[in-house]
């Protein structure tokens, strides 16, 4: 086992032991399935109302035999903080997972240490290395790869397996097993669908593949082909992820174990598209949390009473296991609301994001009521231009086209790039997010009463961002914040960049692209130790705006061809081609890029 994982296990054994034996009658203790997707809006699932038929007919089902949650928030916009709070029961300024980058000397307790020393059998599927503060961790058993097959992030049949391997890793152990299923889709790259309805590259099928035709449009998008083109590839993400979590709920069927088993269902954000995903919107942090418990929850539940989030995972989980709550937890358990019971004091929400994969500093703090939404962003002020993975999007580049031309995007366009300095929605009758009303003069005592409340949490929680907040009104005092926070980002980019990186791939371009088809050639040498790597190739403009990126895995010795194929008539020429290794860019093995490469359009 890895030094650093045995000497935290004896650490933390030694200071939470006391309080982390559980209670009598262990023995019959219900075992513990999570589920989550990626990247996948609220709205998307059948049940919660998407507007388009059968997305998602498994987590329909799920919802039927359990209780849905109207009012449910995951805290952060994006992946690994927001997985860190649900395993950690605390906000990102206190679990030091602000961005994408490890804690290597964490200071709390986390699920998987929780529940091995409570007697539960830790196994997990997908999103390893961003569900836990550095990796390797301390889990019982990894179920990305199985009898030497790497199983493939977007396969159907895979999930059924390592559901099926878990569990019964969990039995041979004679305990009971915390089983976390962590499904790829749908995040990009998306099931694409080519002229005619040709598959690209992507043997893992849906069961069902919807058309650019007949796609709802969120309210926060707009309508135009190319949006729609990737909204239908987005969906047809959306039913392969239902087919994954039907593949798992399966698993766990066919063991006969269903009916001793809680299962807890929730995705880690909104969709990968501007004004979804990296940002604290309505429709960025809303999740359908669905939890089932047989013989607990009454099948068919639909709260609509109690707002719940994110931090309130941990807590729950450890009552669900009978297992005493360490200090420090800043969540509280839903236990007694799954049993039919009102909790008082679940009026309001608080969410938090500070940074993307690339190290990227764009601070947001936010308050949400069942109606109404404040946020507080001291990034914006005017000049300093949004960076998140959605402007990568076919949608992003798209409005930032049209935005040349109509007035309306023009300002959307505006707002996703700079936004304000603090927004306020009404959220019931705008879910979107189109209209700040933070000056209206109706609202003024609703904002001074979120105001009041996110600036009672940055203190309660000891939120770096508090004296920012509290001398908003002035410039430098802001200014002065976002410098501290952006050096620091800095000096962490900088330690990373010091670490020796590796010499396992080479990027291979063409002289010149020809009618707009780029065939790109990577040849890669991974030692035995790495297994399978995940090769990210981006193709970008002269501007460095992405136009696209496809994501491959390699082992060994060998060369991955990747072809892109671009609108020469809008991309402005020439192009650059980057290429890394590694499960994101914050923590990439090797990074690599291009000269430019001219375009012939003729």
């Amino acid at each position: 086992m890895n030094r650093r994982i045995v000497s935290r296990w004896i650490a933390l054994s030694v200071a939470l032991f006391p309080v982390l034996l559980p209670a009598s009658g262990a023995e019959q203790r219900p075992n513990i399935m999570f589920i989550s997707v990626d990247d996948m809006s609220c709205d998307s699932v059948g049940v919660v109302g998407c507007r388009l038929p059968d997305t998602t007919p498994h987590i329909d089902r799920l919802a039927s035999e359990g209780v849905r949650f109207e009012y449910a928030h995951v805290q952060v916009g994006n992946c690994m903080p927001c997985r860190n709070v649900l395993f950690s029961g605390r906000y990102p300024h206190n679990n030091g997972v602000e961005g994408f980058y490890q804690i290597e000397q964490p200071q709390h307790a986390h699920l998987c240490e929780l529940m091995k020393q409570g007697g539960y059998f830790t196994a997990i599927r997908g999103k390893v290395s961003h569900s836990s503060p550095y990796t390797p961790f301390a889990w019982d058993l990894v179920l990305d790869e199985i009898d030497g097959e790497k199983m493939h992030a977007k396969n159907i049949r895979s999930y059924y397996k390592s559901s099926e391997r878990g569990i019964q890793a969990a039995a041979e152990a004679d305990r009971p097993f915390c089983l976390l299923v962590n499904v790829s889709d749908p995040h990009k790259p998306f099931y694409a669908m080519g002229k005619g309805q040709d598959v690209i590259d992507d043997p893992n099928v849906p069961s069902r593949v919807f058309t650019a035709e007949e796609v709802p449009i969120p309210g926060f998008l707009f309508d135009d082909p190319d949006v729609r083109k990737e909204l239908a590839h987005y969906y047809s993400s959306v039913r392969r992820a239902d087919d994954c979590v039907g593949a798992a709920l399966q698993a766990l069927e066919d063991s006969g174990k269903a009916d001793s088993t809680v299962v807890v269902f929730l995705s880690d954000h909104g969709m990968p598209l501007p004004f979804a995903k990296t940002a604290l919107y309505h429709h960025s942090t809303r999740t359908p949390w669905i939890v089932r418990w047989p013989g607990v929850v009454k099948p068919g539940g639909h709260d609509t009473v109690h707002m719940i989030s994110g931090v309130d995972l941990l807590p729950t989980l450890l009552d669900v296991a009978d297992i005493g709550h360490p200090a420090g937890l800043e969540g509280r358990s839903i236990v007694s609301i799954l049993k039919g019971e009102f909790q008082g004091n679940r009026d309001f929400v608080f969410k938090e994001y500070n940074e993307n994969s690339a190290g990227n500093r764009h601070p947001m703090r936010g308050v949400q009521g069942k109606r109404f939404g404040y946020l507080f962003n001291p990034w914006s002020d005017g000049t300093r231009v949004f960076k998140t993975a959605t402007t990568g999007t076919l949608t992003y580049r798209r409005l930032k086209e049209l935005a040349e031309e109509d007035d309306v995007l023009a300002a959307r366009f505006q707002t996703f790039q700079y936004a304000a300095p603090e927004q306020f929605f009404d959220y019931q009758n705008d879910p979107d997010a189109l209209h700040n009303l933070i000056d209206d003069p109706e609202y003024q005592t609703e904002i001074e009463r979120l105001r009041s409340a996110l600036e009672d949490w940055m203190v309660r929680s000891g939120d770096h961002a508090l004296d920012a907040f509290r001398h908003r009104d002035d410039p430098h005092a802001v200014e002065a914040y976002m410098q501290k926070v952006e050096a620091e980002s800095a000096a962490r980019l900088a330690g990373r960049r010091g670490r020796r990186k590796l010499n396992i791939i080479q990027l291979n371009v063409p002289d010149i692209v020809i009618h707009g088809r780029v065939e790109l050639t990577v040849r890669h040498r991974l030692p035995d130790a790495l297994k399978t790597q995940l090769l990210h190739v981006t193709i970008k403009d002269r501007n460095q705006q992405r136009i696209e990126r496809k994501v491959v895995e390699i082992t060994g010795r060998g060369s991955a061809t990747v072809v892109f194929s671009i609108d020469t008539a809008t991309v402005r020429a020439p192009i650059n081609v980057a290429a890394f290794v590694g499960p994101d860019f914050g923590s990439n093995l090797q990074h690599v890029t291009s000269k430019p490469v001219p375009l012939k359009t003729e």
